[in-house]
């Protein structure tokens, strides 16, 4: 089936056309913590990410885990199959940075939708783009040594991504335990406490009901790095 794609209709809407029919896409939910595809497993379906937010890392044979990645709504992931042209296993680990709710559908459904419509494989080289981007932002946040460098690097990126403009500042609009930002970031649970405690104190971040908000992004960039 041939998909309907205007300026000004949703990607969400266009992505719950793909496979209409025989394949259609179904909705999954996952908590926080909860993982999507292990890396290895096959790549099997496409997601859009609905709502929540989604990580993506990279596990290393010294069991170290590196984030890659944080989606945001709107997001569609586990394409690397249609970008390399094989039905290649997975190469991330995706796991609910908070509780997410996705589409999913059959890789070759996705595929074929694609080929029909060139204006949709257009739309997905731009959000890979920005996911590339983000990820040498990341990639530049974890070179840090020191744990408050990085930490106020990641803050600045979520700031630019999930960030809603406020008369307080800039407010990240996910809910964030200091465990999810210790794991962002390769730290732990007190020293990510101990850091925002000090960012507190120094008038940099306030926290309500675990949402973030940078008073002054600019002067939190200059100062830290």
């Amino acid at each position: 089936m041939e998909l309907s794609l205007t300026q000004n209709q949703p990607l969400a809407s266009v992505f719950r056309q793909i496979g209409r029919g025989s394949f259609p896409p179904i909705v999954e939910s996952f908590e926080r913590g909860k993982t999507i595809f292990f890396p290895g497993d096959p790549a099997e379906r496409v997601y859009f990410l609905l709502k929540g937010a989604v990580k993506l890392s990279r596990v290393y044979e010294a069991g170290e885990e590196i984030t890659v990645a944080l989606l945001r709504e709107n997001s569609v992931f586990g394409v690397l199959s249609l970008i390399t042209g094989q039905r290649s296993d997975r190469f991330y680990h995706a796991v609910a940075f908070t509780p997410v709710e996705l589409l999913s559908a059959p890789i070759e459904q996705v595929e074929q939708a694609f080929k029909e419509n060139p204006e949709l494989s257009m739309i997905m080289l731009r959000g890979l783009s920005s996911r590339i981007l983000q990820t040498e932002m990341m990639i530049e946040t974890l070179a840090h040594r020191d744990m408050g460098s990085r930490l106020v690097s990641f803050l600045l990126i979520l700031c630019r991504d999930f960030g809603v403009p406020t008369n307080e500042g800039i407010r990240i609009d996910l809910k964030l335990s200091h465990q999810a930002i210790a794991e962002a970031i390769g730290s732990t649970r007190v020293t990510v406490t101990r850091l925002l405690g000090d960012l507190r104190q120094e008038n940099m971040i306030s926290i309500h009901k675990k949402k973030i908000t940078v008073h002054n992004p600019v002067a939190l960039s200059q100062q830290f790095t």
